[in-house]
């Protein structure tokens, strides 16, 4: 599986039950969400900006998207986790398999990311990116075409520790397509 491979077989809705050991609090957290995950076209004019942001060339971008996720979570009564991002696969031109991952917002922090990713022989999916006060590490794997799962990691910025751990399984919606 190379990283056009993987955004095709990713697009849609998604149903995701989320677990999640907050350990810096000893919290553990439940999140259940709804996951739109929408192509983008490489002249899409948010793609090229955020493309631009980086000094990279927007020709070298593949399969972009857009993800956008409503969720509750049990910490707090009534908590809404909304948000929306545009994701850039930037391959390395001589490995599909491998190469960064530009967002406009970042999963550990909201800010604008970078991170690099790589496809294993198994088709999992890893991407490893720093932040300012973190590091973040996710896995992501096709268990069958409509069901995923997702493994994230927050680490300390020196990447010793772990601050926060999750899994995520998550069923593509059938009936939205």
């Amino acid at each position: 599986m190379d990283i056009a491979e993987f955004v095709e077989q990713s697009l849609g809705r998604w149903r995701s039950q989320r677990s999640a050991h907050h350990l810096a609090f000893s919290h553990f957290e439940a999140v259940t969400s709804i996951i739109d995950i929408v192509p983008l076209e490489e002249q899409d004019s948010d793609v090229i900006a955020l493309c631009h942001s980086y000094q990279i060339d927007p020709e070298l971008a593949t399969h972009p998207f857009r993800m956008t996720w409503e969720g509750e979570s049990d910490w707090e009564e009534g908590n809404i986790i909304k948000g929306t991002t545009i994701l850039v696969p930037i391959p390395d031109q001589n490995d599909f398999t491998k190469g960064q991952l530009l967002r406009d917002q970042g999963y550990a922090e909201t800010i604008p990311s970078v991170g690099d990713y790589q496809i294993n022989p198994e088709g999992v999916f890893t991407l490893l990116t720093p932040y300012d006060r973190a590091m973040a590490e996710e896995r992501i794997w096709f268990a069958t075409p409509n069901l995923r799962f997702r493994v994230s990691l927050i680490r300390t910025s020196a990447g010793t520790g772990v601050v926060t751990a999750s899994f995520s399984s998550e069923i593509r919606d059938l009936k939205s397509e």
